[in-house]
């Protein structure tokens, strides 16, 4: 197999780009070994990525010790906790699609031959796995790990531990909280750099790239503060060149992304989200990524899973378990391990460092006897408790490991910590095309739900009734309007979720929404509901005071009208001035775009192919 890069380093009609090799640092001795994009996605605004600077230079190095060429360059990151509660979240999700067009650029307009991927929170892992599906060519991720959690001493001298960005938010909202309290949280609950600590969408979806098998074993759990992160990042870039001389030397087409993410692997990487408890965002995603690898995996299959397999890690902010305990308890090897036992999962898999499943899990798995000592030692990494934005600043290790999987972080099959999934896919007359719920964080004597609805038509006002009191105890609250095409850019709405739970009426009341959720939210909130207000949804049509019924057992969601009263308001609005939010919004050129080829949540909130194709002539 030629290597994409061999056009340009023979022959005098390419002479000039070698000469701009020459004068980007790259030695005429080098040419002709495989030429690694790095694609890195360092940002001082985030502080999952503001370390990442650091990262690219170990994984170059690495890299070039290899036997390779790195060649590094950057993406956009937005941080959504920064981008939260105005309309900076409406560039969040559109960003996932930047990211993945920057990448295929990239690699593409300099043949590159193989690819690194150097991400950490919420859109910048889905959107290079986008485009590392889309470009097929040897790859590996690997994030810039986890953050640890907070200790925090309020004024009164109470200490508490394992706190989180969360906790903060809740408390700008509850009324017991005066200014000094929510001060102490704010200077303590995010300690060090790394993504936020507990399985939020950030640490959800680097612990799926890691069950997908693009990358590798504690990717999504090594925390960013330790010293064992830093080895996983130059064993990534001995990983990359190992791949690429097996694909280019050796033409074993196993080793590129779309032959390791399969359909089963993809319904593998969904039962470890569902058996986790994962944010609901990554069902945005991994239906998206679907798409981008040409594989058959649908809402369908999600909600398949998600009636057969339980929750066994009730981790932060479903439980109380953070992120180092899961890592801990094995990390996602140890997931995988469980629900290997339990029958659930595909072994006809295989990842970029081994040739089957089976065979990972014997050497990563910490329940089985031929466990390596290697990933033992990875799993007994802990936090420092050290304050730092600095990564690898500290080498503390838990005195033992925790295999207690009854009572543990991780439970096995037979001991669910919730017998249902920590995710569901709910349908009805409000969502016929579905809905997604995070089970792992809704109280269990909030599944069944019957109560009136308040609707608002923005984030701004569902922020606006909850804080002046107008939703009360027993109301569903309809956020419309927030969709991919109708927000545009959906929304993640963790201020709403935080501040019910902030006014003590987070088991009162359920939230419901064309938008998302940040993975950091729980109680009643349900999100994705499809088709979105904008593409003439059910949703637009609920009025205050109809009556929603919400049947998590039974994975319903609907609103007590019948299908002549839905159509005659079907009718009226489309009689009126139609499918339109009544609100004010400054909406940019840029997120017109976006919106103007948006698909509803239960595509992913991808791109259109058939408009594209259509407006642009090509097939």
């Amino acid at each position: 197999m030629h290597m994409r890069s061999a056009k340009l380093m023979n022959g005098r009609m390419f002479a000039g780009a070698r000469a701009l090799y020459r004068a980007a640092g790259v030695s005429g001795n080098d040419f002709g070994k495989p030429i690694v994009a790095i694609a890195n996605s360092f940002s001082e605004f985030v502080p999952g990525h503001v370390h990442l600077n650091q990262v690219g230079r170990l994984v170059s190095q690495a890299v070039k010790e290899a036997g390779g060429i790195p060649r590094e360059f950057n993406t956009i990151a937005v941080d959504d906790g920064i981008a939260m509660g105005h309309t900076g979240m409406l560039y969040s999700l559109p960003s996932r699609d930047l990211i993945a067009d920057a990448v295929e650029y990239s690699v593409n307009a300099h043949c590159a031959d193989a690819l690194i991927c150097i991400s950490n929170c919420d859109k910048i892992t889905p959107g290079m796995l986008l485009a590392a599906l889309r470009l097929n060519i040897p790859t590996v991720f690997v994030s810039g790990g986890p953050m640890e959690a907070g200790t925090t001493v309020m004024p009164d001298g109470e200490v508490k531990e394992n706190t989180d960005l969360i906790d903060v938010m809740y408390a700008s909202a509850d009324d017991s909280m005066n200014d000094d309290d929510v001060l102490a949280l704010e200077k303590s609950v995010c300690p060090t750099c790394g993504s936020c600590a507990g399985m939020f969408t950030a640490n959800s979806m680097n612990c799926l790239t890691e069950a997908l098998g693009l990358a590798l074993p504690g990717n999504g759990t090594t925390l960013a503060s330790h010293t064992a992160r830093r080895s996983l990042f130059t064993k990534a870039g001995k990983a990359i060149i190992d791949i690429a001389k097996r694909y280019y030397d050796g033409d074993d087409e196993s080793v590129l992304p779309r032959a390791i993410a399969t359909k089963h692997a993809f319904e593998n990487a969904m039962t470890m989200d569902v058996a986790m408890g994962g944010s609901s965002n990554t069902v945005l995603h991994i239906l998206a990524a679907a798409q981008s690898a040409d594989v058959d995996f649908t809402l369908d299959d999600i909600e398949r899973i998600s009636h057969t397999v339980p929750c066994i890690c009730k981790a932060s902010p479903s439980g109380d378990w953070e992120i180092s305990d899961v890592h801990r308890a094995g990390g996602i090897c140890g997931i995988l391990g469980e629900l290997d036992r339990g029958g659930v999962l595909h072994k006809d898999t295989h990842s970029i460092d081994y040739p089957s499943l089976e065979a990972k899990l014997d050497d990563w798995d910490i329940m089985r006897p031929s466990c390596l000592n290697e990933a033992k030692k990875l799993y007994h990494a802990a936090p420092g408790h050290i304050r730092s934005p600095k990564p690898w600043n500290q080498s503390e290790e838990f005195p033992d490991l925790d295999t207690d999987r009854i009572n543990g972080a991780i439970h096995d099959i037979q001991h669910p910590a919730v017998n249902e999934g920590g995710l569901a896919i709910l349908h009805g007359n409000l969502a016929p095309d579905g809905c997604v719920v995070k089970t792992a964080g809704v109280p269990k004597e909030i599944w069944h739900f019957r109560g009136p609805a308040l609707v608002v038509e923005s984030q701004e006002e569902a922020v606006k009734v909850i804080l002046d009191g107008t939703l009360k105890p027993g109301q569903a609250l309809i956020i419309r309007y927030e969709g991919p095409k109708g927000g545009p850019g959906m929304q993640e709405m963790l201020y709403p979720t935080s501040f019910v739970k902030g006014k003590g009426i987070g088991k009162e009341v359920a939230l419901l929404t064309d938008g998302r959720y940040s993975g950091g939210s729980s109680g009643l909130s349900i999100g994705h509901i499809a088709p979105e207000a904008a593409s003439k949804g059910p949703i637009a049509l609920i009025k205050n005071g109809d009556m929603i019924v919400i049947d998590i057992p039974n994975r319903t969601v609907n609103v007590e009208l019948n299908d002549e009263e839905l159509a005659q308001r079907k009718a009226e609005l489309e009689a009126g001035d139609g499918y339109v939010a009544h609100r004010k919004r400054h909406v940019s050129q840029a997120l017109k775009a976006y919106a103007a080829f948006a698909r509803s949540a239960d595509k992913g909130a991808t791109r259109d192919p058939d408009l594209i194709n259509k407006l642009s002539g090509l097939a």
